[in-house]
Parts: C-alpha cells; sequence; structure tokens
C-alpha cells in the first residue's frame, strides 16, 4: 500500500507546474549549444567533395531516407502508443537524434525530456519512459550486434588480424556483461510494465533489422561489385560503433574505422565516407532548420 501511494504522489507532483520553468531554460541552452555546434561544423564541411561521388540511382537514395527516418519514426511509433503523441511530435524526436550525432550522446534525451515535461497535457512524468526507450534501445541493439558477430566472427578471421579478433572478442564480451547487468536488475531499472517493455523491444528490434538492411541496399546499390562478404564485415562493425556511448558523429567515426580495416579498397573506403559525410550534411540541415523554428515559436501560455 505504501508504495502505491508513493508512486502515486510522484505522479501528481510531476503534474504540478514548475513556476521556474527550468524546462524552457534547458531546452533553449541545449538549441543554443547546437545551434553554436551547427554553424562551426558548416565551416569545414566540405561540400563539393561530398556530392562530387552522390549515386545517382532512386533506390539508393530510398535506402538512405528509409535509413535516416528509422529512429525517429519507431520512437514515434513507441510513444504513439504511451502518450498519444501527435505527428507533429516527429519533430522533437528528430531534434533528439540531431543533438545526439551533432553534439554528444543522451543530450538528445535530456532536450526530449524537457520538451515532454512542457507538454504535460501529453504526459505526466515521461522520465521513467525515457529511460526505459533508450535502455531498451540499448539492449535490442546489443543483441542485434552479437548475432551479426556470429555470422561475420568467420570473415573476421579470413580479413582481420589477430588484435582485431581479440577486440571484437573484449567487445562481445562487455556486450554481454552490461546487458547481463540490466536484465539482472529489470525490476529496480525499469519503469514501465511488462508489456509495454515487450512493446517497445520489438520494436526496436524491428527498427535495427530494417536499418541493417537498408545499409546493406545503400552499399550494394552504389558498388554492386562489392562482395557480399564486405557488405556483412561493414554491417557489423557499424553495429558495434553504435554501441559507442558518449561518441557524437557515430557514422564519422564508423567512416574511419572502416577506412582503417579495408584501405586497400579505395571504392568502399570512398563509399562509406561519402555515406557518413551526407549524413552530416543531413543532420546540420534538419538541426538548423528545427532550431531557428524553436527559436522563433512564440512560448505556450
Amino acid at each position: 500500500m505504501t508504495g502505491t501511494t508513493g508512486t502515486t504522489t510522484s505522479q501528481l507532483q510531476a503534474l504540478v507546474p514548475d513556476k521556474r520553468n527550468w524546462q524552457r531554460w534547458v531546452s533553449g541552452a541545449i538549441s543554443l549549444a547546437l545551434f553554436a555546434t551547427i554553424i562551426w561544423k558548416l565551416r569545414d564541411f566540405g561540400f563539393a567533395a561530398a556530392f562530387a561521388t552522390l549515386p545517382e540511382r532512386p533506390l539508393f537514395w530510398a535506402a538512405f531516407a528509409g535509413y535516416y527516418l528509422a529512429l525517429p519514426a519507431s520512437e514515434w511509433l513507441i510513444f504513439r502508443r504511451l502518450w498519444a503523441l501527435p505527428f507533429t511530435g516527429i519533430a522533437a524526436l528528430l531534434r533528439k537524434l540531431v543533438s545526439n550525432e551533432v553534439l554528444f550522446g543522451y543530450s538528445g534525451e535530456v532536450y526530449f525530456y524537457t520538451w515532454a515535461r512542457r507538454h504535460a497535457r501529453l504526459v505526466a512524468a515521461p522520465f521513467g519512459a525515457i529511460k526505459d526507450v533508450s535502455i531498451l534501445s540499448a539492449l535490442a541493439g546489443n543483441l542485434m550486434t552479437l548475432v551479426m558477430l556470429g555470422f561475420a566472427w568467420p570473415l573476421l578471421g579470413r580479413f582481420s588480424s589477430h588484435a582485431h579478433a581479440h577486440a571484437v572478442v573484449l567487445s562481445a564480451a562487455l556486450i554481454i556483461g552490461m546487458s547481463m547487468v540490466v536484465l539482472a536488475f529489470k525490476s529496480r531499472i525499469f519503469s514501465l510494465p511488462a508489456p509495454q517493455l515487450r512493446m517497445i523491444f520489438s520494436v526496436h528490434a524491428m527498427r535495427l533489422m530494417a536499418t541493417t538492411i537498408l545499409s546493406g541496399v545503400m552499399w550494394h546499390t552504389a558498388l554492386p561489385e562489392v562482395p557480399l562478404v564486405w557488405l556483412v564485415l561493414l554491417a557489423t562493425l557499424q553495429l558495434l560503433v553504435t554501441r559507442l556511448p558518449f561518441v557524437p558523429n557515430k557514422d564519422l567515426v564508423f567512416a574511419g574505422l572502416a577506412i582503417f580495416l579495408i584501405g586497400h579498397d579505395a571504392q568502399v573506403a570512398t563509399l562509406i565516407a561519402m555515406i557518413a559525410t551526407l549524413i552530416l550534411g543531413v543532420h546540420l540541415l534538419i538541426g538548423g532548420v528545427l532550431i531557428v523554428t524553436e527559436l522563433i515559436e512564440v512560448p505556450e501560455q
């Protein structure tokens, strides 16, 4: 009885307006920091080099659009189920994606939390839901990475050195260890009921399978002569890089590692670098538009 009362009290307290309006200040600070970062990155962004080798096939661009929008779209589906989030919430989720990738990891979650608090009509206490969605996204990514490592392990022995294989084993052990810790303390970590947790995990798993396939479609469409073995290795490496916390511009990190691993294949290296640069360019474009729109937005009464 005591636990139920405490939970109800905390939920009711979340509905009380914060007269200090700290959410708007935090959101504004993140917006200004992101805007300054975008302006700074635009100074050194190589537009000519980025667009010189862009593929012309429509299938590539369809796959690219699906790959880029997969995360915000899947999160919109999740929060639609949890909060009845309207379609306009996709803009906040895009901002969340751009903040995580351009600033630093989890800055997007901070922004989305402050956004949800300002829209109290949608949700009373958003922290628990946002936390659970982020943790389950990481768990789904860990599982998908381990599956891809299983497929790629025979290939790694053929194309990588012993040092690379040792690093992969350590990465897999770390992924398994972190996942086991979360599962061992799931009753204390998660806030949402089990049916909602299963729904969230399923959406994340389907999104990861889709993005892995879309990545392969992009690479194969741009370079159809590249053997399938490289596509499997690249997909596995990309999943490993996405597991790195607090690392901005994961696509650029992935490009650097891919070039280091398969540097002798100039075509593949150029393609990976081009896609990473293209994704960063879209981040900067969308982030700039959304920030300007938010800064000139009339504050809610």
